[in-house]
């Protein structure tokens, strides 16, 4: 489980990284690596964290930012697998270290890792994402869409679908997904009729949930195990 966490924080730090970072961009990585290593090497997990940033260093390369890239959702796919294989080889230990009590009990280091691994991913990943699902399938920039905000929407609804399903509040979870489609409801009401903001709401929050919900599936895996329960 160690290994999928530290997959998900090194590329979604890398993402961050390439999407905030200007000059010298390559000085943020270096340092952004030397970070992660330390963190590793505290929960003794070094050979992992040299594994995930030549993940991440493979995922800069292949995927880009802006969604322009048609191999980003197979990519996206290979990464799923990778880490899904992480959780089921290389499962949660019961070391110690610091821990916090949730869901299902005490959780050890290398769920909260997993954790943290996975909302780093839904922040700016998850937008590189959905950019290359809209961009699959009307070959355009998502921003010509219309529909405004989603680059921070994205990550914070995101999010928000992650915690609460982790938390088992799926009542609220079906508000918080009711809600946004009644906030973007007069933006597409204003569509015509050719469709096409309805189809970008579709496919985008469809690939929003998809990847959010996924996320909280790989984490609930390895902890529900047994192995991240202490």
């Amino acid at each position: 489980m160690i290994v999928a966490g530290l997959i998900l924080l090194a590329v979604g730090g890398a993402d961050l990284l390439r999407r905030h970072v200007g000059a010298r961009r390559w000085v943020a990585y270096v340092a952004a690596g030397i970070l992660l290593i330390v963190l590793a090497a505290a929960v003794d997990a070094v050979a992992a964290a040299i594994a995930a940033l030549l993940i991440a260093a493979a995922w800069l390369l292949a995927v880009r930012d802006d969604g322009s890239s048609r191999a980003g959702l197979a990519v996206a796919a290979a990464l799923v697998v990778v880490c899904a294989a992480a959780v089921v080889w290389v499962p949660a230990r019961a070391s110690g270290g610091a821990s916090i009590v949730g869901p299902w009990g005490v959780l050890s280091p290398d769920a909260l890792v997993a954790v943290l691994g996975a909302a780093v991913f839904l922040t700016e990943s998850g937008n590189v994402l959905v950019r290359s699902a809209l961009r699959r399938e009307h070959a355009v920039s998502p921003e010509a869409s219309g529909l405004k905000g989603g680059r921070l929407i994205g990550p914070l609804e995101r999010l928000l679908v992650f915690a609460l399903t982790l938390a088992g509040a799926y009542t609220l979870l079906a508000a918080v997904l009711a809600a946004k489609g009644i906030v973007r409801f007069p933006e597409i009401s204003r569509d015509g009729e050719s469709g096409e903001r309805a189809e970008y709401f579709l496919i985008g929050s469809l690939v929003s949930w998809a990847s959010a919900l996924a996320a909280a599936l790989l984490v609930w895996w390895g902890v529900a195990g047994g192995a991240g329960v202490r």
